[in-house]
């Protein structure tokens, strides 16, 4: 009776991660593919990212609302000096990279857009180093060198390179590798009390739609204003068919998040990391598949060689978690999506410092 509870435990627990992966899947890989499908026809992706943003907010605030109704305790609020000081600069990282990755979209096709955008660990490694919150070891400089050597390999003559696309992602991933070390610091921060990911995306998306709104003013404003998609609009079908899928890819962003955090909690950190890795292939099939997209055999290795210097660093983090044995300060950077450092520590505060590795594409 006992091995069939245990038997019966283990299929559970097994299924619930399937699903919880797939659920993540979804999201992810469904906010890729609908980015690059609504810049097709609205050629305005600083504005979809805005309204992206407001519609995160709404759901954050709702989420927040919720959870202090039912366990009647207030939620953290920051005061003003601490959130223009301390996340700010946290904030203006994130909307650039967010706004930068979904510009991309415009020039730039799926498998180009997910293998340079798994790039960002390089730049975070990077940062990481130079803020001192990772040791320089051999092992780092060999996952630098096979994850900058793939991404070369994978632009190398390919037939769908797009320059300008190309350098909207590469400094979309150089400012998320800015953006994922300020918020490392931002949250090792324990008196502001933004240890949960609602919390956090709560207080990231205002600052984040006002330091993205210069950059759509001077590119998009005036444009938009004339568009007869939204402001002269003329058939109403029309403007709600745009508003409606916009407001899809708002649910869509929160979504990911949402299934990030549900993963992590239910199972492991790791657990997300290694469905990060396959998830960056399943992307690239797809595109391949659906969208045909042009992928040659030297891109593939290059792609292959990345995910190596990816898994490698993987496999370092869930090494350097077992033999610490015990909660750590945290140290290192290992993720490109969004959100992911936020469930980390999420994750840190229900498994008493449990050591916590990342490494998944990021929304948007």
């Amino acid at each position: 009776m006992g091995r069939w509870a245990l038997d019966v435990a283990f299929v559970w627990k097994a299924a619930l991660t399937l699903g919880l992966v797939l659920l993540y899947y979804c999201f992810s890989i469904g906010i890729t593919f609908y980015n690059k499908w609504l810049t097709k026809s609205f050629h305005f992706p600083l504005f979809m990212t805005m309204l992206h943003l407001a519609v995160i907010f709404l759901f954050s605030a709702l989420s927040r609302a919720l959870v202090q109704c039912s366990s009647h305790r207030a939620r953290v609020v920051l005061s003003w000096t601490d959130y223009l000081r301390r996340v700010a600069p946290t904030a203006l990282a994130t909307a650039l990279d967010v706004g930068l990755s979904n510009w991309s979209f415009l020039y730039i096709t799926v498998s180009l857009y997910t293998m340079t955008k798994s790039s960002a660990v390089l730049f975070i490694l990077i940062f990481s180093l130079i803020f001192k919150l990772e040791e320089l070891r051999a092992a780092l400089v060999l996952v630098v060198l096979l994850i900058a050597g793939g991404l070369f390999m994978f632009t190398y003559k390919s037939t769908q390179f797009n320059v300008e696309g190309f350098a909207l992602v590469l400094g979309a991933s150089f400012i998320g590798g800015i953006r994922w070390t300020l918020t490392q610091m931002l949250l090792q921060k324990a008196d502001l009390g933004l240890q949960n990911p609602i919390d956090t995306m709560f207080h990231l998306q205002p600052l984040m739609f006002l330091g993205l709104f210069p950059l759509f003013a001077v590119f998009e404003g005036l444009h938009l204003s004339t568009s007869e998609k939204i402001f002269r609009f003329q058939d109403p079908g029309l403007l709600l068919w745009v508003l409606g899928s916009l407001l899809l890819g708002g649910i869509l962003a929160f979504g990911l998040g949402f299934s990030e955090f549900l993963l992590v909690s239910r199972t492991s950190s790791l657990t997300l990391s290694i469905a990060g890795i396959f998830k960056e292939v399943c992307t690239l099939l797809l595109a391949a598949h659906l969208l045909g997209d042009q992928i040659s055999l030297l891109n593939w290795l290059g792609f292959a060689l990345c995910l190596s210097g990816i898994s490698l660093h993987v496999a370092l983090k869930a090494l350097h978690s077992r033999g610490d044995g015990g909660p750590k300060p945290r140290k290192g950077l290992g993720s490109s999506a969004d959100l992911e450092l936020l469930l980390q520590s999420s994750q840190q505060e229900e498994d008493n410092g449990e050591e916590e590795y990342f490494m998944t594409q990021g929304q948007q």
